[in-house]
């Protein structure tokens, strides 16, 4: 497993706190991971919750009907890298 950089373990406590998972450690998701279905087992309530949870920290949107989501949610690491693409500053 490839450690965590900075801004992933930014974005693993942001979704750790939003979405309450009280029995997962920021530092136990692993950036390659799947964020849903096997991986942390997210569904699509939490992508609503963490897109909101994004947007007010980091001052852009994510849009449900973005052709890219499925991409940009499917790890930490592409969550991460979004991040930083689009982060007002």
């Amino acid at each position: 497993m490839s450690e965590q950089s900075v801004l992933e373990k930014e974005v693993a406590r942001l979704i750790v706190e939003a979405l309450n998972l009280e029995e997962v450690k920021p530092d136990q998701i692993a950036p390659e991971a799947p964020l849903f279905r096997q991986g942390l087992g997210l569904d699509s309530i939490d992508a609503l919750e963490l897109a909101l949870a994004i947007s007010n920290k980091y001052g852009f949107k994510l849009r449900s009907d973005d052709e890219n989501n499925k991409e940009v949610f499917s790890s930490l690491r592409a969550l991460a890298s979004h991040v930083e693409k689009n982060r007002q500053a």
